[in-house]
């Protein structure tokens, strides 16, 4: 009778530390996740603001007056005068 309750006794041992090992385990993969996930988040806020900047930067090279800005100056482009424009019909 005394084996058997060494034996219980012995395998309450062993899932108390079983389960506190357990215990352990998570919180630490939790603390790692939650180090993955503040990481994650900075880098979302980071690539959110040069978003913005890029959606910007768009916005800026995007305006008529800078398109014909650059035409006339890069490419050398120039508006027709009236007799030089022909009207192509089909």
């Amino acid at each position: 009778m005394k084996t058997f309750g060494a034996m219980c006794l012995t395998l309450l041992l062993l899932a108390v530390i079983g389960s506190a090992i357990g215990v352990v385990w998570t919180r630490h993969e939790s603390r790692v996740l939650f180090v993955e996930l503040s990481r994650l988040q900075t880098q979302k806020d980071d690539l959110g603001v040069e978003y913005g900047r890029l959606e910007l930067e768009q916005a800026t090279y995007a305006e008529p007056s800078r398109i014909d800005g650059d035409a006339r100056e890069k490419l050398g482009m120039f508006t027709p005068k009236p007799q030089d424009i022909q009207l192509v019909r089909r």
